[in-house]
């Protein structure tokens, strides 16, 4: 497994197989730069390209590795993928040739319409649903959808490993302090993601296990964090999705 950034906090996720080592899948690659010359320095091979959802800084860097290399684009046809070969829904399993473990493709829009993410081999590539501490904003999706699918993810065993696409854990811990100021798992994962940071390296990926521990977003249910989006919003909060979106707007505002 290969990660690096691109931008300011993104970062492009590469599958390597364990098998035939130099086969990568490349997950969203905004940019197509940092990708060959990762590729070319460590002599790996493109297989495919996993794209979770249509923004630039995710897809931006397809067409020039089209240009080099002939492989298949995976994405959702609700989402403007450039170079789309291999359109896939909810339920469908990928199997790459040179890569032998299969994805299952899980719809969680929310973030955007038509966002999807793949599962397997006990991890996820969530792209902008889930991050650490955290989970995306919504462009044209809806809170309700958002946060059924941040609940579909969350029914994955605890020991999956989250590959979220940006370095925002810091940031998210911060804001959940504020909601559960007494949680010592998020007071602890602060400590050790400000660590980390200050060496250069990345917080993510983490586990499932970890975000339900210290994720507000996926803990909506927990009576310290309605009281909290309860004293935000002014008035009482009959539903945990209703304290997802009050969560999710207080977010917005920060």
């Amino acid at each position: 497994m290969q990660l690096y950034a691109q931008f300011s906090d993104n970062y492009i996720w590469l599958i390597r197989s364990e098998k035939y080592s130099s086969r990568v899948i490349v997950v969203d690659p905004g940019e197509a730069e940092p990708v060959i010359d990762k590729l070319n320095r460590l002599s790996l091979i493109p297989v495919a390209i996993f794209i979770t959802h249509g923004c630039h800084d995710h897809i931006d860097g397809i067409s020039d590795l089209l240009a080099l290399y002939d492989i298949p684009v995976y994405g959702s046809t609700i989402e403007h993928i450039p170079g789309l070969s291999h359109p896939v829904i909810e339920g469908d399993v990928i199997n790459i040739s040179g890569v032998e473990r299969p994805f299952k493709v899980l719809d969680t829009p929310g973030h955007t319409a038509g966002h999807i993410t793949y599962y397997g081999d006990g991890e996820v590539f969530c792209g902008d649903t889930l991050f650490g501490a955290g989970c995306g904003r919504i462009f044209n999706s809806t809170p309700e959808q958002l946060y059924s699918s941040l609940q579909k993810i969350a029914t994955l065993p605890d020991s999956t490993l989250i590959y979220c696409s940006h370095e925002y854990t810091l940031k998210n811990l911060n804001f959940a302090a504020k909601i559960e100021p007494y949680n010592a798992a998020i007071q602890s994962r602060l400590k050790s993601a400000y660590r980390v940071q200050i060496e250069g390296k990345p917080t993510v990926p983490s586990t499932l296990l970890l975000e339900k521990a210290t994720n507000p977003f996926l803990r909506c249910h927990i009576p310290e964090v309605v009281a909290a989006a309860e004293a935000f919003a002014g008035k009482r909060l009959s539903t945990d999705n209703e304290v997802f979106m009050v969560l999710r707007f207080w977010k917005d505002t920060q």
